[in-house]
């Protein structure tokens, strides 16, 4: 069983418990009646001031890399990252394997006035719900772990609720299927989620094959400036970056180092 298999069957389990903690009802309250949206596709859908736009993610472990930054302080580490010039916030919830919390998402949401992603293996419409009640902007939905039907219902759910989807995807089939459901916002994820193998170049090439009006996001192995140029070249200037920011002794410079320099007089 590979890693992203064990990943939804736990995610599956992890849902019955919290549907007995917390009834569906009280998450679709607090979720329907939130007033405080900020707009993650907005701060996507044109370069930023130096040409490109990161999401910086908060993140203390991964199943491949073991623990990254076990005691970061999720409300510092947000503040780094928008002083370094972040577009938006990326946090990951799931909690057995990279070690989040929903938690960790809402501290860092009130620490900064940035655009905030859920990042989790998102497989129902109770999560979704739940997603909205713990404040976050925007969702990531995964094609590796959904159906076309469930794509397509949690694109809709996401959006009545105020919150905006990123649609991973790493191969074509998943591109045909993001494409077909409508997504707008497309995270090419240069790691294979079955091997965590990485290959920096699919963002470029799937780039290419995206509809007019959808948005790319290259994820995984963004390593330095060199990354973001040639990824630019090719018409991508979103980029999602955890790992190189999280492991950085000063994450807000580090940051800074990843976008262009601005253009001279």
């Amino acid at each position: 069983m590979d890693i992203l298999t064990r990943i939804v069957a736990r995610k599956r389990e992890e849902i019955e418990e919290a549907r007995h903690r917390e009834p569906l009802e009280r998450l679709r309250e607090t979720a329907t009646h939130r007033h405080d949206h900020r707009p993650f596709y907005d701060a996507l859908k044109q370069p930023g001031p130096r040409g490109a736009n990161i999401i910086a993610e908060i993140k203390r472990a991964s199943p491949s890399k073991g623990p990254l930054r076990i005691d970061l302080d999720p409300a510092d580490l947000a503040r780094a990252y928008a002083a370094g010039g972040a577009a938006a916030l990326s946090v990951l919830t799931d909690r057995d394997f990279f070690q989040g919390s929903p938690e960790d998402l809402m501290a860092a949401r009130h620490a900064v006035l940035l655009p905030v992603l859920r990042k989790d293996f998102l497989i129902s419409d109770y999560q979704i719900y739940e997603s909205g009640a713990m404040g976050a902007d925007a969702v990531l939905l995964i094609c590796r772990i959904l159906s076309r039907p469930q794509l397509t219902d949690l694109l809709a759910l996401s959006r009545s609720l105020g919150m905006d989807a990123l649609v991973e995807i790493h191969t074509m089939e998943d591109l045909e299927m993001a494409q077909t459901c409508g997504a707008r916002l497309i995270g090419i994820n240069n790691r294979n989620l079955a091997t965590f193998e990485t290959d920096i170049r699919t963002a470029m090439v799937m780039a290419q094959r995206l509809s007019a009006g959808q948005i790319p996001v290259a994820a995984s192995g963004i390593a330095g400036i060199e990354d973001v140029e040639a990824n630019l070249a090719q018409g991508v200037f979103n980029f999602l970056i955890g790992e190189n920011l999280v492991r950085s002794d000063n994450p807000s410079t580090r940051l800074a180092s990843l976008l262009p320099l601005p253009p001279g007089p």
